[in-house]
């Protein structure tokens, strides 16, 4: 037995007794100088071997579930996120035979939350700012874009002249803003800071399609992403001098879902997908 199993006599006869203790009946005994099995030893052996048949099995199954390209991944993002990946993602399933096949939908909650969304999706784009803390350690997180954040405005607007602006420039204009706890909220606050005074917002809205909208119409003036809206034939975006407007967007994900294969290659194409939305035509919004 202990040159079947390539162990000392000693470590077979030591794992015998352990096992033994939690088992009611003699599992071996002596026949000469020879230690054989009992009948309950012999019960034991049998099932032993249909266990290590159907942990073989299992692994195999396992094996197979995270080397399989063409498994569902899961993916979430926030709205302006999914509107610039998603289409991508789309034609690239679309393209690529054998490619994983994608769930998508659409999660525009506020940063504390996002974290939480990993139990449901296998990737979840997110968003914060530069300066706030970091994602919690229970989660994995890639950034996929360093996003600049501009003043959307409407094209006729005085000061879409500028070839960019200042707090100062635009603190006495009305505004419009995401709703409080969501990112952009406090580029916003910092724009007040650096202008020394309250800004006028009367608008609140999440959604940047809508806010475009809104500007085009004359609502009031915005922070908008540079690269992942939509562009809008009434709006245009300025730079933002003297404050640091930047947000990242980056994919988070528990660490064990990128064992799957299917997760890595969708993953994979997230960050083409980020070089291609990142070599748009920016100037117009």
């Amino acid at each position: 037995m202990a040159e079947a199993l390539l162990m000392t006599p000693s470590a077979v006869s030591q794992q015998l007794r352990l096992l033994q203790r939690s088992i009611p009946v003699p599992l071996t005994e002596r026949e000469g100088r020879r230690l054989v099995l009992t009948d309950a030893g012999q019960a034991l052996a049998a099932a032993a071997i249909e266990v290590a048949t159907a942990l073989a099995r299992a692994r195999h199954v396992i094996d197979d579930f995270i080397d399989q390209p063409d498994a569902e991944v899961g993916v979430a993002a926030f709205h302006s996120a999914a509107s610039a990946f998603f289409p991508l993602l789309i034609r690239w399933r679309a393209a690529t035979p054998g490619c994983p096949r994608l769930s998508l939908a659409d999660e525009d909650v506020a940063r504390d939350v996002f974290p939480r969304l990993t139990r449901d999706y296998d990737l979840v784009l997110a968003h914060h700012l530069d300066h706030e803390p970091p994602w919690p350690d229970t989660v994995s997180s890639i950034t996929l874009l360093r996003e600049p954040l501009d003043i959307a405005m409407p094209a006729d607007h005085p000061l879409a002249a500028k070839q960019h602006v200042t707090p100062h420039d635009v603190a006495d204009q009305p505004w419009i803003t995401v709703h409080d706890g969501f990112p952009l909220m406090s580029t916003v606050d910092a724009i007040a800071a650096a202008a020394n005074r309250r800004l006028d917002i009367v608008h609140r809205i999440n959604e940047f399609a809508v806010v475009a909208e809104t500007v085009a119409a004359g609502g009031g003036l915005a922070l908008m992403p540079r690269w992942t809206t939509r562009p809008h034939p009434a709006v245009v975006l300025r730079p933002l001098r003297g404050v640091h407007a930047r947000r990242h967007i980056d994919v988070l994900h528990r660490p064990e879902r990128m064992a799957r294969r299917a997760v890595r290659m969708t993953f994979g194409e997230l960050r083409r997908a980020a070089v291609t939305i990142k070599n748009r035509d920016t100037v117009e919004v």
